[in-house]
């Protein structure tokens, strides 16, 4: 049977969670996950596990978080005096937010911490510092 190497296309269900078991993501009732292995596509922990797989192939794939979506970055969180944000935005804890860097890019954050003087957005990536696990099924290669 036909194994997976790099620079094949591949389908996969697979299924997120993290230590305490909570889902993060799924394909379940979507259509499989495509993408080109070793193409940086996903992250590097879950592409690596796919080399040698076989289609119809299922197994669970422990992800520590250096291979995933890194580490939590204190340079990454942005204290904002309190009066610098309009009235009508949102700042309720976990409310996500786009900010214009000063040279013009988008970042996508989430509000922190909120105090009387200032509010704290993190542009972490929400599962940035996790390790996570996949249950993972090799569809196809396409």
């Amino acid at each position: 049977m036909t194994q997976v190497k790099s620079g094949d296309t591949v389908r996969i269900h697979y299924t997120g969670t993290l230590a305490d078991g909570t889902t993060f993501d799924s394909s379940q009732g979507r259509d499989p996950l495509e993408f080109t292995v070793g193409s940086g596509q996903i992250i590097p922990g879950l592409d690596k596990a796919m080399t040698g797989m076989e289609p119809g192939e299922k197994k669970t794939v422990e992800v520590p978080s250096e291979e995933a979506y890194g580490p939590v970055h204190d340079e990454a969180r942005q204290h904002v005096p309190r009066t610098e944000i309009p009235d009508h935005i949102p700042l309720d804890l976990g409310t996500q937010l786009q900010v214009q860097t000063p040279t013009g890019q988008t970042v996508q954050v989430v509000v922190a911490d909120v105090t009387e003087e200032q509010v704290t957005l993190d542009a972490n990536h929400p599962l940035a510092g996790k390790d996570l696990t996949f249950n993972i099924e090799l569809v196809e290669i396409a």
